[in-house]
C-alpha cells in the first residue's frame, strides 16, 4: 500500500522506514524537505520519499499522524482536511502539554473527558481514525523483541474494518493487539503514555512496553 507519514520526527522516521522494511510504498511528510535529518531517512531508507505534508497526504492510501499532539491541528490544517476523507489514519498523538513533568508524571492539555484523537477526529470527520503506536517508544514500535513474547499495542476507533486493517499491521510490526472499542476509549489509552514514560524520566529506562495478560 502507500503509506503517508504526516510528521518527520523520530516516530515518523521509525515507522517510515517500518511500512518500507515490509514492502509498502511511503512518503515522509515534513514542513522543510530540506530539513538534514529528512534528507538523512531518505539516504538511509532507499525508496522513501518526503515532500510537504500535503504531498504526504495525497499519496497514502493510509495515513499516519506522527507529530506533536499540540502541532495535530495546524498539521491537518496543512495537508488539507479534505485529503484525509475515506482514508485510514492512525493517530499516534499525545496531548502532552508543553510543561516539564512532575515527579516523572507529564501533563496533558485534555482532560479525561475528552481524548486529543477525538478533538482530532472533529477535523477530519470522514476520516477512519484508529489510534496506534502512542504508548511506547520509537525504539520498540517495529519487532520489538523483549523477553515476555509480543507486546500490545491498545487501539480504539469507530471504524471496524479499519481496525481490522490496522490490527494485520501491527502483526507484521511484531505485535498483539487489544481493541479497547470506539474512539471514546482514547480517553484511557492516551494516559498509557504517561504512564509508559514514568520510568523513562525517573529511572531512564526507555526500553520497555506494555502487555495484556488473558485468561
Amino acid at each position: 500500500m502507500k503509506i503517508g507519514i504526516i510528521g518527520s520526527g523520530a516516530v515518523g522516521q521509525t515507522l517510515g522506514a517500518a511500512f518500507l522494511a515490509e514492502g509498502h510504498e511511503v512518503m515522509m511528510g515534513t514542513r522543510d524537505t530540506d530539513k538534514k535529518e529528512v534528507k538523512k531517512w531518505k539516504h538511509d531508507n532507499k525508496g522513501g520519499q518526503a515532500g510537504t505534508f500535503e504531498a504526504a497526504a495525497q499519496f497514502g492510501e493510509i495515513l499516519v499522524l506522527a507529530v506533536a499532539g499540540g502541532a495535530a491541528a495546524s498539521a491537518i490544517q496543512q495537508a488539507g482536511a479534505l485529503n484525509f476523507t475515506g482514508k485510514i489514519v492512525i493517530d499516534t498523538t499525545n496531548p502532552i502539554a508543553g510543561v516539564s513533568p512532575e515527579h516523572g508524571v507529564l501533563k496533558f492539555f485534555t482532560d479525561l473527558d475528552e481524548s486529543l484523537m477525538e478533538k482530532t477526529q472533529r477535523l477530519i470527520p470522514r476520516a477512519k481514525m484508529v489510534k496506534a503506536f502512542n504508548s511506547v517508544g520509537s525504539s520498540q514500535m517495529y519487532k520489538p523483541d523483549l523477553p515476555g513474547g509480543p507486546p500490545t499495542m491498545f487501539i480504539c476507533g469507530d471504524d471496524e474494518a479499519a481496525k481490522g486493517t490496522v490490527s494485520l499491521l501491527l502483526a507484521d510490526f511484531g505485535w498483539e493487539t487489544a481493541d479497547m472499542g470506539r474512539a471514546v476509549a482514547a480517553r484511557a489509552i492516551e494516559p498509557l503514555c504517561m504512564l509508559w514514560c514514568i520510568p523513562g524520566f525517573l529511572h531512564n529506562q526507555w526500553s520497555h512496553a506494555f502487555k495484556l495478560l488473558k485468561p
